[in-house]
């Protein structure tokens, strides 16, 4: 029955699903749902406005599944315990006796839940969403869209800690929005419009929001339609723990490639082997950092992304250098040196990415 899971990983299903906790006049709600299965460990909230579901694959279930309530109170305790444990500690949920049981090497903490009984039925709940959310959107007798579906924009911000990236779709009528991550799946309900203070002469349709535009829309006749300027990018990073993975081992095995291919060319063959031990050794600290504390890769990833997109980056590696306490002239002064012997040119100040010309 017991089930082993990373530390930082189970910290952050907490933290994926906490912000969608019912208030307290629903005491089945007033808490996240946790439930193992074969796989993985399940965290569930829902305040019948929004749910949320994460996941995890866990190291292992010893014994039949088991699902089981953290009160609300008892979670901000259960974080602050969690928050001490390593990142890379193996933590053991284990329910007791109307208790759940959490160990790692460092110590435990138990705390009183609510049983696998009085539950929403949330698989049932997203399967029929799943069911009736289509890749198309509906449309009417008359070929026009359907009404638009109404989110709430308060209840969205609840999803702001479920994902860096989330993937919206809606179904037809009333129902709920889908919202998938990675590990992660959440709904949220519909609104009506003119229930909430959108005003009765509004146009729920997509035609009637393109007839109140389309005026509005138009370029004046003294006007020269200009078109957006596209934002200028000197490298387009990626911005997930996946996405940035992905790209850094396409391009070990690329380098890895041409390196065999590129056997005539000495100075290909080295700028080859250093863009794949790089890539590698990247690939290698970003996997180790996701393992321990997702939510740092991610910052990570994004302020990297950025440094790349302003291209600067022998800038940012002079400064860095400096910082740490090297001497970076020095570099250059050695670079320039080693350029001059082989009869090219010496570097005069750190040049960036994409930098223009």
């Amino acid at each position: 029955m017991p089930v082993t899971l990373n530390s930082h990983q189970f910290a952050r299903l907490i933290d994926r699903t906490a912000d969608h906790i019912g208030d307290a006049t629903l005491p089945v709600l007033h808490g996240v749902r946790l439930e193992a299965d074969a796989e993985h460990l399940y965290a569930v909230a829902t305040d019948r406005y929004t749910l949320a579901v994460a996941r995890y694959r866990h190291h292992g279930l010893d014994g039949k599944a088991f699902a089981r309530t953290v009160p609300a109170r008892a979670l901000p305790a259960l974080r602050r315990w969690l928050t001490d444990q390593p990142g890379d500690a193996h933590i053991t949920l284990t329910p007791v006796d109307g208790k759940l049981r959490f160990t790692t090497e460092a110590g435990e903490m138990t705390l009183t839940t609510d049983g696998d009984q009085d539950y929403i039925g949330w698989r049932g709940l997203l399967r029929d969403i799943l069911a009736k959310t289509t890749d198309r959107p509906e449309v009417d007798t008359d070929g026009d869209q359907e009404d638009l579906p109404v989110l709430d924009a308060r209840l969205l911000t609840r999803f702001t800690t479920a994902d860096t990236h989330l993937r919206i779709r809606t179904g037809p009528g009333r129902t709920p929005a889908l919202l998938v991550g990675e590990d992660f799946l959440g709904a949220q309900s519909p609104v009506r419009s003119r229930h909430e203070g959108f005003g009765a002469g509004t146009d729920d349709t997509l035609g009637g929001v393109r007839a109140l535009w389309e005026t509005g829309l138009t370029d004046p006749d003294s006007h020269t339609a200009v078109p957006m300027p596209a934002p200028r990018r000197s490298y387009d990073a990626p911005q997930t723990s996946s996405g940035t993975a992905e790209a850094l081992l396409r391009q070990t095995m690329a380098s890895t490639r041409d390196l065999l291919e590129e056997i005539d060319s000495p100075r290909a063959v080295a700028a080859h082997a250093a863009a794949g031990a790089s890539a590698w050794a990247a690939y290698r600290y970003l996997d180790a950092l996701h393992r321990a504390d997702p939510s740092l890769a991610a910052q990570v990833i994004a302020e990297v992304a950025d440094e790349l997109d302003d291209g600067a980056l022998g800038e940012f590696a002079w400064d860095a250098a400096a910082k740490a306490g090297f001497d970076p002239q020095k570099w250059y002064d050695e670079l320039d040196q080693a350029a001059t012997a082989a009869g090219g040119t010496a570097a005069e100040a750190p040049v960036g990415l994409g930098t223009d010309s």
